[in-house]
């Protein structure tokens, strides 16, 4: 992992990036943010950290208007906390306060840039997978893996970059359907300076930040036919041009895509040039749905109860034999994402010696939300009884407030609980504030039983 330190190293931010090297970290630092912009334009990076002694709102405003998608961690003393909030409020995913904790600094690390490499199963059809994957591993072939949102195709794919010769090196993700058709050519190829209106200065696209590693062009069934054009040139010459140049750079990447569509049928449609799906689909990986691998479910539960407990500082709890039977019996048509959500939020929600039912939040197959126990939204059931005559938008409403509160106003981890997106609940949350309910804000410990 490539980590970028933003302000002086005479003080504790520095302790800070000795831990984050001794943790496996290669680290670049720049004493102000106009030097971090630009190692972020020359290199790239795959996670921020920044002392709010400095000017953390410029910072974050510069990234966006340069659409530089790397995650930010802001540090500070611990008893500056309206620094902390004023950077989390900018954006940053978290605040680390210092002189800073070892185990914090790793945690952090983990959770932010999610290294996870790796692969909790014990299903048949998926331990057939993980199979073909280890025997390609070590290969130079381009990979395709397909298969239903939230199965864990990026995860899948980290583990194959951790398995191959290049793992020493860098892996860089792109999202191809999050970012805009006009602006993924940039992303991906990079630009010079001037080449477009917003284009203040030279940039690396992320093949170049990959070079020597792993590129994985995550949904690139999402990315325009024209610029799959552009992408086979470059699979094919092995470099790429800048946009606004005419000379040319030489790259060496491993690609590895992702999609939750039929290629096959996207081919025949016109919709995905032929020429690239054979390209990329030197080996195709397909990832089973969660409920073609029921085998998994009490594994992964397990991992996340245990993950999310330990993120959330509070005791581990099993679950209950009458919970793990509700887990299997449901259909999971979100996957191992929705799994992760449900088990997340149990977690929050639980507060005896083990996670029962009440505490398993699920959805219906007709999108209705469960009730605690498993009843459904909108039945006679006395467990609906404080729902009835509520508008959808007030119990809403209600939910996203009491996650938020769980969190300690953080919106990134709500977010998580809540399985959408941090720009979806910042939204919900200012329509909130503009209607005059108490939205917690990050730091805020004054919640009922805080």
């Amino acid at each position: 992992m490539l980590l970028l330190i933003v302000g002086t190293l005479e003080g504790q931010i520095g302790a800070a990036s000795q831990i984050a090297i001794q943790r496996g970290a290669k680290v670049q630092q720049a004493d102000t943010p106009e030097g971090a912009l630009d190692i972020l334009r020359r290199s790239g990076a795959d996670l921020v950290m920044i002392d709010v002694a400095q000017d953390v709102e410029s910072f974050m405003a510069s990234m966006e208007s340069e659409r530089m998608h790397v995650p930010v961690v802001a540090c500070g003393v611990s008893n500056d906390t309206q620094a902390a909030v004023r950077a989390v409020r900018a954006g940053a995913k978290e605040y680390i306060p210092l002189p800073p904790d070892p185990e914090l600094i790793a945690a952090v690390l983990e959770a932010v840039t999610e290294e996870q490499h790796a692969l909790i199963f014990k299903d048949p059809a998926m331990a057939a997978t993980v199979k073909m994957a280890d025997q390609v591993a070590a290969s130079e072939a381009s990979i395709l893996i397909t298969g239903g949102s939230g199965t864990g195709k990026e995860v899948l794919a980290r583990y194959l970059h951790h398995k191959s010769k290049r793992k020493d090196r860098r892996f860089v993700a792109v999202n191809c359907a999050a970012i805009p058709e006009t602006l993924l050519e940039s992303e991906l190829f990079g630009h010079e300076k001037g080449a477009f209106t917003g284009a203040v200065a030279r940039r690396i696209g992320k093949f170049e930040e990959a070079d020597g590693g792993t590129l994985l062009l995550d949904e690139i069934s999402e990315m325009d036919v024209r610029l799959q054009a552009k992408l086979l040139r470059v699979i094919q010459e092995r470099e790429v041009d800048r946009i606004g140049s005419s000379k040319p750079v030489s790259v060496n990447v491993r690609i590895i895509a992702t999609s939750n569509r039929n290629m096959d049928q996207a081919v025949k449609d016109g919709q995905f040039r032929e020429d690239l799906y054979f390209r990329l689909n030197v080996v195709n990986l397909r990832l089973p749905s969660l409920a073609e691998r029921p085998g998994d479910i009490e594994a992964l539960a397990k991992h996340f109860a245990e993950k999310y407990a330990e993120s959330n500082d509070v005791p581990y709890r099993p679950l209950s034999d009458a919970a793990m039977v509700m887990l299997k019996a449901h259909a999971w048509p979100g996957n191992v994402r929705e799994l992760e959500n449900t088990l997340h939020r149990a977690v929050l929600l639980s507060s005896g010696d083990s996670i029962e039912t009440d505490a398993i939040l699920l959805t219906n197959p007709d999108g209705t939300p469960t009730l605690p126990g498993g009843a459904a939204g909108g039945s006679d059931g006395d467990g609906a009884a404080h729902l009835v005559g509520r508008t959808v938008a007030d119990v809403e409403r209600e939910l996203i407030i009491d996650t938020l509160e769980h969190c300690l106003g953080n919106r990134t981890h709500a977010a998580t609980i809540l399985g959408i997106s941090i720009r979806t609940l910042r939204n919900k949350l200012k329509q909130y504030g503009d209607d005059g309910f108490n939205v917690p804000q990050p730091g805020d410990a004054n919640r009922p039983g805080a």
